[in-house]
Order: C-alpha cells, then structure tokens, then sequence
C-alpha cells in the first residue's frame, strides 16, 4: 500500500513534470529556440548545374512578448549570415491583439525586415492574417491591407498574382508570388457568393513568358493539389508544422488535408517545402517543431 508521503511526493512530482513541458512549450520552444531548416534537392524541372539558394521566412506574427522587434531583428540577422542568393517572405507579418500579446507596429517589422539582405533581392507575398486583421479591408470585401503598405513603404516589393524575371549567373528562373487563397473571411464577404481568396493561379502562371523554371511562393500549402508539373517549386507556411508535433506527427493542421501538407518537404507532381514558420498563432505555444528559418538549396544534392 502506498503512503500518505509518497502519494504526496508523487503528486509533487507529476506537478514539476507538468510545469517543466509547460515551461518548453510557452517559453523555451517559441522564444528562445530558432533553427536553419535545410533542404537540398533538385527538382524535376530544374537545369541541371544550376545551383540556387533561397532563404524563406514565414508566419512572423510580430507580437510582444514572443516576437518583439529585437527578435525579429535577431531573425533578419540570422538570416543574412546565410549568404542566400534570394530570400523570399511567405506571408502572416502581423498578429491580432489578444490577452497573450500585443501586435508590434508594421512601420517597426517591416523596418526591420527592410535590412534583408541578398543578391537577387528580397520578395514578399502576403498571408491570411494580412487580411483578417484589417478591418477595412474584410469590411469593403477588397482593398490594399495594411501589411503591404508597410512593406513596400519599407522597399519590399509585394506579389499578388503576379511574377518576376531573375538571373543568377547569367541564368535565369522566374518568381511568382500568388495571391492569398483565405483572404476574406466567410461571414465578411462583400457580396453573396464572393471568393474568399484573391488567388489566381492560372492567371499568375500565365504571366511566365518562356519555359524557364518557375519557383511559386503561396502562403497556404493546399493550392499544391492544383499546381501543374510546370511549376519547379511550391514554398509555403501557414500551418506552423501544427505547433505541435511529435514523432513526425501533427494532431491539428490548419489544411484540408491534414499531415499530407502539414511541414517540410513533400513531392506531388512537383516539390512543395512547407515551413514550421516562426511565429505563434491561436496560442504561444510550440511543441517539436521550433521556429525557423528555411534555406532551400536548388541542385544540390537530392534527398530522394
């Protein structure tokens, strides 16, 4: 029969086990982790000994206390000592108010990201969020969201449908950026039966004038189901790995088709790296899947 002090000392016990995973999951996972998630691979339509590096950040959700500006500062300068020939923005920049944070102010963020650093420049898209917290905009059902005013009021050019032409080394690839496909929320429509995105993949990819490769950047990872084979790579974030993921295993992803896009990389008929992001949404925390920073290493070695 147990005693009195060791049914005491058990439950004491079980009460630091609880505090110790509570502490990782609000504190030491979300703020004081941040990792290089490294891929490299070559795509099927990728030229052959055409090597490129693209450093991709996503879902900032800049917030005090877990991401103040002194941490997304931290971040840009991680970020520019990967000495990547292009960096790419995926989109969620901005937090809504809740009990948990306070939204840093995109004048200071989008400061902040403006000291982005690499050759063939810095590109942004935006995220769900953008729009969500924009009241005017889900209000009037259209119109430019706060977010991207800050952005390119900071010099960081925005895609919404649209792409760009880079070269590297004299070769060149293309860029799309596609518009968010959860831009308006349901209840805030304009009109009845209006799209709730702003998303146009045929009409972006029929923007791509000659049959160089094309890299895609689309905040949420679900579009991949419709991408054609023209298309080299998808990079996404949205989901944030779930928030919480344990042995290669998420139980809540925010995709129509759960694990299937929940994080990293995933080939359908064309390559798709999805990223655990860097902020926090919903709540603060964080479980087996850190934040990060992506660096994507196009014709390196294949990791199939």
């Amino acid at each position: 029969m147990i005693s009195r002090r060791q049914f005491l000392r058990f439950v004491a016990t079980l009460g630091a086990a609880g505090a110790a995973a509570a502490g990782y999951a609000f504190v030491v996972e979300p703020l004081l982790r941040l990792r290089i998630a490294r891929y490299d691979f070559t795509p099927k339509r990728w030229p052959d000994g055409f090597k490129l590096r693209i450093a991709a950040l996503a879902d900032l959700h800049a917030g005090e206390p877990w991401m103040g500006i002194d941490r997304v500062r931290s971040i840009v300068d991680r970020t520019n000592a990967l000495g990547a020939d292009v960096i790419v923005l995926l989109g969620d920049y901005v937090c809504g108010r809740s009990v948990w944070r306070e939204p840093v102010a995109p004048k200071d963020w989008s400061k902040a990201l403006a000291q982005l650093r690499a050759p063939l420049g810095v590109h942004a898209i935006l995220g769900n969020h953008e729009f969500w917290e924009d009241a005017a905009v889900q209000r009037a059902g259209a119109g430019i969201p706060f977010g991207r005013r800050a952005l390119e009021d900071a010099g960081i050019p925005v895609y919404e449908n649209d792409v760009v032409r880079l070269r590297k080394a004299g070769r060149p690839f293309w860029l799309a950026g596609l518009g968010d496909q959860l831009a308006y929320l349901p209840t805030r429509r304009a009109r009845p039966g209006r799209d709730i995105g702003v998303d146009d993949l045929s009409g972006t990819l029929g923007k791509v004038t000659d049959d160089e490769p094309v890299i895609l950047l689309a905040h949420e990872p679900d579009i991949a189901v419709r991408v054609p084979e023209r298309v080299s790579l998808i990079l996404s974030g949205h989901t944030h790995g779930g928030q919480v993921r344990l042995f290669g295993w998420s139980p809540l992803v925010p995709s129509r088709f759960g694990n299937r896009f929940a994080y990293g990389h995933v080939r359908e008929q064309c390559d798709i790296v999805i990223s655990g992001g860097l902020g926090c949404s919903i709540a603060p925390v964080r479980v087996g899947v850190p934040p990060e920073i992506v660096l994507v290493t196009l014709g390196g070695i294949d990791a199939a």
